[in-house]
């Protein structure tokens, strides 16, 4: 891991091929399955915003809006939000946001996923730390989450 303060970096080996991967990943349904999200429906369209209710226990009353940047089917989907972005009587809308993306590299064994979150030295200064440490948490997590996801029989 990068010991940035500005950006968040995780990879992980999936014992899966690169389309199963790029499928958990763009198809907006199966990606809100393993992420915790309720994206029924919807798709990953660049230039589009996504949102959705966030199905994680605790968080329900949230609503995840993510701005989609850039998709490459099976190699690259990006997109932008406000991290941490939990207190419903904060207008985070002014904030700058993150840019998430998330690489496939086909390998020999299966796909390396690769995310990395940027940006965080750009939030305000009382939100960036705890943004930071919820979302390294957070990304520690979904991977363990698409790792079962696309490796269960």
């Amino acid at each position: 891991m990068n010991t940035s303060t500005d950006r968040i970096e995780k990879q992980i080996l999936l014992k899966a091929p690169r389309s199963r991967v790029w499928r958990a990943l763009s198809n907006a349904e199966e990606f809100g399955n393993w992420f915790g999200v309720n994206l029924t429906g919807k798709q990953f369209v660049a230039g589009q915003s996504v949102q959705g209710n966030i199905t994680y226990p605790g968080y329900e009353y949230l609503v995840m809006d993510v701005h989609v940047e850039r998709v490459e089917p099976e190699h690259h989907l990006s997109w932008r939000w406000h991290p941490a972005a939990v207190d419903i009587t904060v207008d985070y809308s002014p904030e700058p946001t993150t840019l998430v993306v998330f690489e496939l590299t086909e390998v020999a064994s299966g796909t390396l996923l690769r995310v990395v979150e940027s940006g965080f030295d750009q939030l305000p200064a009382g939100r960036r730390e705890e943004a930071f440490r919820m979302n390294n948490g957070g990304w520690e997590e979904q991977m363990a989450n698409i790792e079962q996801h696309v490796t269960k029989g």
